[in-house]
């Protein structure tokens, strides 16, 4: 298990101890995160687990060839105020090195 840290719409936070090989959009689901809805199970059908990624953690969530597929970018533009940081997390897999990850809902305030 690794540690995340959800910052919620409210500006408060959430740490969970997420299990690996899970999505971040299974383990939101799972947690009761309410702007996470995961309509399509992670079928790359709607944008409804999109959430930014804090910058220092960019290279540890992207896919093992380092870009995002069409499909993701695809189902983004359809998101609410997509930024430079923006991943759909049910494209994102829980492994060892993201310990500490830290994430924010849309409609959040963060500085990065």
């Amino acid at each position: 298990m690794v540690q995340i840290n959800f910052i919620l719409k409210d500006g408060s936070q959430k740490q969970i101890d997420a299990p690996l090989g899970l999505s971040l959009m299974e383990i939101a689901v799972k947690e009761g995160i309410d702007a996470i809805e995961g309509a399509c199970g992670g079928g790359l059908a709607c944008a409804t687990c999109h959430l930014y990624v804090h910058p220092d953690f960019k290279n540890q969530t992207m896919p093992e060839d380092g870009e995002i597929s069409e499909d993701e970018e695809d189902m983004l533009d359809l998101a609410f105020d997509i930024r430079e940081t923006s991943r759909l997390c049910c494209q994102i897999i829980v492994t060892e090195d993201m310990e500490g990850l830290t994430v924010a809902m849309p409609g959040s305030t963060t500085d990065w």
